[in-house]
C-alpha cells in the first residue's frame, strides 16, 4: 500500500501561491482558514527560499497524540484525517503541530473556536466517498476520483510534489543529483553545516560550579 506524502522543492518554488489558491477553490475553504500557505525563509536576503506548507501527514502525528476526543484517524494510504463530528475545538492539535496545519475559523469577536479544519490530501473524510456530506465538511475527494491533490497538480514548476512517498522521493533525489549535489544533501552536513566526512558536533556538558 502506498504511503502518501508531500515534498516541496524550494529550489523550484516561485511563490506564485497557485497551490494555496487551488486548495481554496477546490474545497471551498471558508474565509480565514488556510489549509496550505507559502512560507518564505530569509526574506529579502541572499539565500531566500519559499516553501509550500500544509499538513505533512506525519508518521507519528503529534495532533493525534494530544487530541482528547480521538477525532484523528489514519487511512490505508497513511493520510491523517479527522472527524469534525467528534472535534470539540479545544485547539490542542493547533499547539502540538510543528507545521501549523490545524486551522480554526473565527467564530466571534472573542476568538471562539469552531470545528478544526486542515489539509486532507484531497482524500475527503469519514463520510461516504464523493457524497454531499463529505464535500460540505471536508471538500472534494480527488483521491476517490483517481486524481492527485489539487495543489500539486496546479504547481506550474512542479515544486510541490504529492503522491506515493517512495516515488516522489526518487523524483526529488534525481533532481538533486542533476544539480550537482549528492549524499551530502541529507544528514548532518545539511542539518548542522558540517563538511562532508567530518564528524557531527558533540554537545559539551554545561560547566558546573560549587563551593568546596
Amino acid at each position: 500500500m502506498a504511503r502518501m506524502k508531500f515534498i516541496c522543492d524550494a529550489e523550484r518554488c516561485i511563490e506564485c501561491n497557485a497551490c494555496a489558491t487551488a486548495c481554496k477553490n477546490e474545497h471551498e475553504v471558508p474565509w480565514g482558514v488556510n489549509r496550505r500557505r507559502l512560507v518564505t525563509v530569509n526574506d529579502g536576503v541572499p539565500g531566500e527560499r519559499s516553501i509550500s506548507v500544509a499538513c505533512m501527514h506525519c508518521t507519528d502525528a503529534p495532533c493525534m497524540a494530544v487530541c482528547p476526543v480521538d477525532c484523528f484517524y489514519r487511512t490505508e494510504d497513511q493520510i491523517v484525517l479527522h472527524d469534525k463530528d467528534l472535534c470539540i475545538g479545544c485547539g490542542y492539535c493547533f499547539y502540538a503541530c510543528p507545521f501549523g496545519a490545524p486551522q480554526f475559523p473565527q467564530a466571534g469577536a472573542f476568538g471562539l473556536r469552531g470545528k478544526m479544519d486542515k489539509c486532507t490530501f484531497c482524500a475527503g473524510g469519514p463520510e461516504a466517498d464523493r457524497s454531499e456530506a463529505e464535500f460540505r465538511k471536508y471538500g472534494r475527494n480527488r483521491l476517490a476520483e483517481g486524481k492527485l491533490p489539487a495543489c500539486a497538480e496546479m504547481c506550474s514548476t512542479k515544486a510541490l510534489l504529492g503522491g506515493d512517498g517512495d516515488v516522489i522521493a526518487d523524483i526529488y533525489r534525481e533532481r538533486v543529483l542533476r544539480r550537482g549535489r549528492g549524499a551530502d544533501l541529507w544528514g548532518w552536513s545539511s542539518a548542522y553545516g558540517v563538511k562532508p566526512g567530518a564528524q557531527p558536533p558533540v554537545q559539551q556538558p554545561a560547566a558546573t560550579t560549587g563551593k568546596s
